[in-house]
Order: structure tokens, then sequence, then C-alpha cells
């Protein structure tokens, strides 16, 4: 229950972000209200809902732009919009919150907001007149919104964070595909590409709310952010290659298991190895392994993801079918001659160019 409580909140901020987000016009009469050292209490939702919890003000009922925004903001009262907040209901009003509700703010408006925001789900946005602060409320929820520069600051930081990540990945996956092609595959070698990629992964998540709060702004953030995640994208296949289809575990139930590893246990391979089915036991980290050939074939140009699916059904694992002849590959559906040459020939040239690699290291 508390969980989806956290998940329906965190969704409602999600949106309330986006309506506040550098690019709207919300935003930009918010920025203008900082600017003039103002404050302003601004109410999103039902207009009957909120008109309810409140009283007094004007009918305004006029369609929000930045400066009718700024100039309604002066009065003291709160402002109330509609649910997309693309209209001004009215303005100065009377917020009438119940005071049995706890709240932790101090001052008068930010205690009227997190009363008012709990107490109708609505959206309210706080904009300290001292502080110069923008302060969201939705449902429980509280966020402060953090200055363009310092989120770009925050995400830069993280990016470059997630970039040495995505090196450490590829130097575990190399030599995961390198010892694939060898058979000699572990446990160890397993669970050390599964944490690199969920470490990175969850950096990743850490940069999706600053490209949601930044808006128009965080374009450039999202693409640098969206070039960085192909990497651990392809290495989740790691876990469909090796999760143990044990008691019917499929392989998104697998992933979920690693997802659900505290950051702390993350550090523990035994914690990994338990997620993907194997024993947590220490000693058993040695214990070897095959692929079943899901992460290498893609990497086999024009091979179609049903066309893999087909293949790991057919042979049960990547030595299996490094190991069939050309003719019991045209056996399987979707392959012709042509292709089962192919195939052969990109997993030898793979197999060759990571001898080379480890050569050359």
């Amino acid at each position: 229950m508390a969980r989806k409580s956290r998940q329906k909140n965190k969704a409602a901020l999600r949106d309330a972000l986006l309506l506040v987000s550098p690019g709207t016009e919300l935003r930009e009469a918010i920025a203008a209200i900082i600017q003039s050292r103002n404050g302003a209490l601004l109410c999103i939702g039902d207009p009957k809902r909120l008109a309810e919890t409140s009283e007094g003000g004007v009918e305004i009922n006029a369609e929000v732009t930045p400066q009718l925004l700024y100039e309604v903001a002066k009065m003291d009262g709160a402002i109330i919009l509609n649910e997309d907040s693309t209209r001004i209901m009215y303005a100065n009003r009377y917020i009438k919150t119940d005071t049995s509700i706890p709240s932790d703010e101090t001052g008068t408006r930010h205690r009227a907001a997190e009363r008012l925001a709990k107490q109708t789900g609505c959206i309210v946005v706080a904009v300290s007149e001292r502080r110069s602060t923008v302060t969201l409320y939705v449902h429980d929820a509280k966020h402060i919104l953090d200055s363009i520069s310092t989120l770009l600051n925050k995400s830069m930081q993280a990016l470059n964070t997630l970039e040495k990540y995505v090196r450490a990945l590829d130097q575990a996956t190399t030599e995961l595909s390198t010892r694939e092609f060898e058979d000699v595959v572990t446990i160890f070698d397993v669970c050390k590409a599964v944490q690199r990629s969920e470490m990175g992964t969850r950096i990743a998540r850490e940069i999706e709310p600053y490209i949601l709060e930044l808006g128009s702004e965080g374009r450039l953030v999202d693409m640098q952010l969206q070039e960085l995640l192909i990497p651990f994208e392809e290495a989740q296949l790691v876990a469909k290659d090796y999760y143990r289809e044990k008691g019917g575990i499929k392989y998104e139930q697998a992933l979920e298991r690693v997802a659900e590893i505290t950051s702390e246990e993350l550090l523990e391979l035994s914690n990994i190895s338990n997620a993907l089915g194997y024993s947590a036991n220490l000693k058993s980290i040695d214990t070897y392994l095959s692929p079943r050939g899901y992460r290498i074939l893609t990497q086999t140009r024009r091979l179609t993801p049903q066309i893999i699916e087909n293949l790991v059904q057919k042979f049960g694992s990547l030595q299996q079918i490094m190991r069939a002849p050309k003719e019991e590959l045209c056996t399987v559906d979707g392959i012709g001659e042509v292709l089962a040459e192919r195939i052969r020939l990109s997993l030898n040239s793979l197999r060759n160019q990571l001898a080379m690699d480890r050569v050359r290291r």
C-alpha cells in the first residue's frame, strides 16, 4: 500500500514538474514574480473543488499569459488555475484549509500550500517572497525547484559519472564476450557485468528528474543521456543469457529482482547471483555457465529478435550455435543459406577480433 502511494506521489510530482518546467508560460510568469521580489500561491486543479476550500477574491476566467499571471500575483491572495494550467479562474482568494492537517512549514503561505495539497490532491506552487524559491506541493510530496544553472551542473556531474560506468561496463562485457567464445564463463563474470550495468542504470535514473525539471533547457542533456544509455540497454541481455529458469522464473522477473537489490547489497556479487536464480554461496561464484547467445547474436547484422529467439530455442546455447553446420542453421525459421553463412562468418570474425584485442591489451 505504501509503495503504491509513493508511486502515485511520484507520478503526480512528475506531472507537476512538467507544468512548471522552463519553456512553459507558467514558469515564465514565476520567473517574473521572483525577479520582482514578490511572492505567490498558485493552486492548480479542479476549480470547483478549490473554490470550496477558498473564498473571496475576484473571478478572472481568462487564458493564462505570463504577463496576466504576473499582474494578478501582485495581490496577496491565492491564484486558482484549471487542471492543465491554461486558464486563470480566480485571483486574490483566501485559502481555508483544515488546520488539523499536519504541516512542517513555518511560513503562512507555505503552510497553507502544504495543507491544501494534502486536503484536495491538487498541485500547489508556493513562491517565496523572502527567499526567492519555488516549492511544489503534490499530495504528500514536496519539491523545491532548483535554478537552471544548478540543474545543469548536477546533470553534467552525473553524466561524467555515467561515462566512467560506461567504460567499466565496456571492460566487463568485452571480457565476458571473450570468455563466452572460450566457453569458460563463470558466475563471477556474469555478476560483474550485471553489477556494472545496474550501477550505471541507477545513475541514469538520477539524471532523468533533472531533465524533466529543465524542460526545454534539458534537450542537450537528454541527447547525451540517450547516447550513453545504449551500452546499458544492450547489457541487459547478459541477464537474459544467464538467468536460471528455476521455479518458473522469467527473464523480466530476474531483471526486477536485480533492480530491487539495494545499493549496498549491489556491491556483493552473491546478491546478484541469488537474483539471477543461483546460489548466494560465495563458493559457487566460480561455477561455469554457458550463455544462451542473445547478446552476442544481437551483434550480428540482419538478425531480427525473432530469428535470434528461433536460434536460441533450436540450439539452446551460443556454443551449440557456433558448432552447428550451415545446413543445420538453415533449418531454423527465417534463415536461408546466405544468412546462415553470414551468421557463421560474423561469429568467427567477432571471436577473432576479441582475441586480437586481448593480445593488444
